[in-house]
């Protein structure tokens, strides 16, 4: 038995008329508006930060929200993570009102969630002085480097949730302007590297901060209730744009199935299935045949599941359809419950979100292939996640560092896929040596394009990178990638691009030993650890048919 999900679990879209002397132009100068206030939003963020990871690395997502959680407007941030902040931000509503001067704070993958690194901060905003529920809402989503549990950057080779560090339900963080000393205490007691969460935290405050002056402003230059009234025009033209450009497709359908390389605790060969049926301007997708739920951190919670979802159309569509909740308006998904892709807590979810996700897209871009030229080989598919954690001996305190590290993307009809990219579901940056060395005891001994990783075609895929770091200190490190036994798939007659690497060489020594693409490993000092990301899959041959992938094998 599936359940359903229509536009990401959302009221309907309530459809108002264009306010007086309305036109095209100015919806798009009222989408601009919006978008601009989650980008400011941003940019606080990222500049006010301490973690690398957040300040270098930009891995982070701001949004706007009508006062009852539909999404109205994004910043250009990270799409695993927009598509699945909706969810977090009504599991907040549910749980309790947003008045003046609160901000809710969750990490809880059974609440909306992603996994628990992802920390998001909802504020309301209220433009009415005798209103008791908020008109807009405003958040945040930061990945911090870690939130404790097992291992460092809360990242490990879990099997239960309770391994991956501190799980906050939705809760109130300020009330009334007030903040919760003990909650905050609380969360940072819980953490390895205290002093960087606190400023991090302070910072997605500033953000939030910034974002509910900016929407006042908004508001009060050209009226709440005007901007109210082209909020709920968005969404209408959103899902209106969707609509018609997914009639193209109508009476079409396809399916495919892919697979995880393994959980990280034994289990191997996990598929991802999926089938699309398009009627009427609108699509339905069902995961049925997606493996059940597994024993590691591979699990995907529900809304990372909607929110690859969300990503297929957003790139189906043309670029100009804003981005809100209006995308998912003309969408049915089916997830088997207790599934990979829906979990039952206390399942673990941590690599999920970063890999699973990845994969997600892979088996709807497979399937979309067959029905539409335009569609791109599988890129690299993973995030190929790295964290090292320890005691910097500089300074005699405890960090964690955490990167994913780009590959190569697909190439498809229109040319060679992208070397050294981050692809899909992630829109991070890399951490540029000079600030990954001044941050940490960590030395960068390579970093470079793995030249030929891409696969054969009449375009070539993208080329992977090669990324090797040494220690200075005694550090657990723990890797989580996926694409190492199965290689990224080619489409039209193009070649699979090389599976991913990873390996570590000891002080002294002069081959590397390889391990496995999820696993845990102690470093000493003068050690280094490998990471050589997947090639981008080629496209066409000339002479094959018009689709020949399905699932590339080792």
């Amino acid at each position: 038995m599936s359940a359903t999900t229509s536009s990401a679990e959302s009221p309907p879209l309530a459809a108002s008329p264009l306010p007086r002397g309305a036109d095209a132009v100015a919806l798009e100068v009222f989408r601009l508006l919006l978008s601009s206030c989650a980008e400011e939003m941003g940019a606080v963020l990222m500049r006010s930060a301490l973690s690398p990871n957040i300040k270098e690395r930009r891995d982070f997502s701001c949004a706007v929200f009508s006062g009852t959680g539909i999404l109205l407007a994004q910043a250009e941030h990270l799409p695993v993570h927009l598509g699945a902040m909706p969810f977090s931000v009504q599991a907040a509503l549910r749980q309790f009102p947003l008045a003046r001067g609160d901000v809710a704070v969750v990490n809880d993958p059974y609440f909306g969630g992603s996994h628990l690194p992802d920390i998001t901060m909802i504020s309301p905003v209220f433009l009415d002085d005798a209103a008791d529920r908020p008109s807009l809402l405003v958040a945040s989503r930061a990945h911090h480097a870690d939130v404790g549990g097992m291992s460092p950057g809360s990242m490990p080779l879990s099997r239960e949730i309770f391994q991956e560090g501190v799980r906050i339900p939705p809760v109130k963080l300020i009330t009334g302007g007030r903040v919760s000393d003990d909650l905050w205490r609380l969360i940072l007691a819980n953490v390895r590297t205290p002093e960087e969460r606190d400023g991090d935290l302070r910072a997605q405050l500033g953000a939030n901060r910034r974002g509910v002056e900016r929407v006042r402003e908004l508001c009060d230059a050209h009226g709440a209730a005007q901007v109210l009234a082209w909020g709920e025009q968005l969404l209408a033209y959103t899902a209106l744009r969707v609509r018609t450009h997914l009639a193209q497709y109508d009476g079409m359908q396809a399916a495919f199935t892919d697979f995880l390389d393994s959980d990280g605790c034994g289990a191997r060969d996990l598929p991802i299935s999926v089938s699309l049926r398009f009627a009427a301007g609108r699509l339905h997708v069902d995961f049925a045949g997606s493996a059940p739920a597994t024993g590691g951190c591979v699990n995907a919670p529900r809304a990372v599941t909607v929110s690859a979802v969300a990503y297929l159309v957003r790139c189906l569509v043309p670029a100009d359809v804003p981005a809100n909740a209006g995308l998912l308006d003309p969408v049915t998904i089916d997830i088997p419950p207790g599934s990979v892709l829906d979990p039952a807590p206390p399942h673990a979810v941590a690599g999920g979100n970063v890999e699973t996700s990845q994969r997600v897209v892979d088996a709807l871009f497979g399937a979309m292939a067959q029905l539409d030229a335009h569609i791109p080989a599988a890129s690299s598919g993973t995030m190929s996640n790295l964290t090292l954690g320890g005691v910097d001996p500089r300074k005699g305190t405890s960090f964690v560092y955490y990167e994913t590290i780009a590959g190569g993307l697909g190439a498809s009809q229109a040319g060679p896929g992208a070397s050294a990219t981050h692809a899909h579901m992630t829109n991070t940056l890399n951490t540029p040596v000079e600030a990954l060395e001044h941050a940490y005891p960590l030395r960068v001994r390579q970093y470079r394009v793995r030249a030929g990783s891409g696969g054969d075609g009449r375009h070539r895929g993208g080329d992977g990178l090669i990324r090797e770091i040494e220690v200075m200190s005694q550090v657990e490190a723990t890797v989580l990638a996926e694409r190492h036994l199965r290689s990224p798939w080619g489409l039209r007659g193009g070649g699979p691009g090389l599976g991913g690497k990873v390996w570590v060489r000891r002080r002294g020594a002069s081959d590397p030993q390889p391990l496995a693409e999820k696993c845990s490993i102690i470093l000493d000092p003068g050690d280094t650890i490998g990471i050589e990301t997947p090639g981008g899959g080629g496209w066409g041959c000339g002479t094959a048919p018009v689709v020949e992938n399905i699932v590339s094998r080792p």
